[in-house]
């Protein structure tokens, strides 16, 4: 493990146990239970079910698993799922949550540029969930990987930040550029990656992936816009986070918000 990857390793463990707490709550979890579809995005959901109309016994991994909503969502539906994470803390955590549940999920602390714990060609389906590359140095050996544990005709599901986000504050209201789009790499005190559009297709393209389909989506709601992780934040009213998904009060709105993926083995 190099420096960059200890780091990040570390400040997961930290923020486990600090701002994440959010995510494990008794509330989180049962909206989860109750609805197994609202672990995700719509339009990623219907990329998904587009190839498995039903995840019953289908064998499922999720790298780089942090929350382990979409983990606990397969499950749910049905499916054999793995999850795997860098942080020990992260990983701890949510299986202390399937075990109160009595949920039968396997909990490997493992890398996602690696997956060295994760068995060659044995996966339906590996889905990874917003926020998983920006703490990714190599998308190559992220893919690379992906594509291993697949099996033959396995598709991978992914759904982040859209690219186009990346070169501006992200300020509400204002089109404020911070660095350019095709600067790319490593930026901040804590280890974080910025990639493009092309960066994810060039990576999924050399480990041996086709695209079957790509969707670019905006935001469900105004919530998208706030800083979740900021607990002194003003809470703004619901007449203000219904004004930030309109492009002519923030300009923002006009990009996508989110880019999903699918692609097979």
């Amino acid at each position: 493990m190099n420096t960059s990857q200890q780091a990040i390793r570390d400040s997961w463990n930290e923020w486990a146990d600090t701002w994440y707490l959010r995510y494990r709550t008794d509330e989180a979890i049962a909206k989860i239970i109750s609805n197994p579809a609202s672990a995700f995005h719509p339009v990623t959901y219907a990329l998904i079910r587009e190839v498995f109309p039903s995840l019953e016994g289908k064998r499922v991994c999720v790298p780089s698993s942090g929350d382990n909503h979409a983990v606990y969502a397969f499950h749910l539906l049905g499916a054999k799922v793995t999850s795997c994470d860098i942080s020990e803390k992260q990983i701890e955590r949510s299986a202390a949550i399937a075990r109160r549940h009595g949920w039968d999920i396997e909990f490997i602390v493992d890398d996602t540029m690696q997956l060295g714990s994760v068995a060659d060609g044995a996966y339906d389906l590996v889905y990874t969930s917003n926020g998983v590359h920006v703490w990714i140095h190599d998308l190559d050996a992220m893919y690379r990987n992906i594509h291993r544990i697949l099996k033959p005709g396995g598709c991978s599901v992914m759904f982040d930040i859209h690219p186009f986000m990346r070169p501006f504050s992200g300020e509400v209201g204002k089109l404020a550029v911070v660095k350019p789009y095709d600067e790319t790499g490593l930026l901040g005190d804590v280890p974080r990656f910025k990639w493009r559009v092309q960066d994810f297709v060039n990576a999924m393209a050399t480990s041996g992936f086709s695209v079957a389909r790509m969707e670019e989506m905006f935001a469900e709601d105004g919530s998208f816009w706030v800083d979740e992780s900021d607990d002194n934040a003003k809470q703004p009213s619901p007449a203000e986070l219904a004004s930030y998904c309109d492009w002519k009060s923030n300009p923002l709105a006009a990009l996508p918000q989110w880019l999903s993926m699918r692609v097979v083995k």
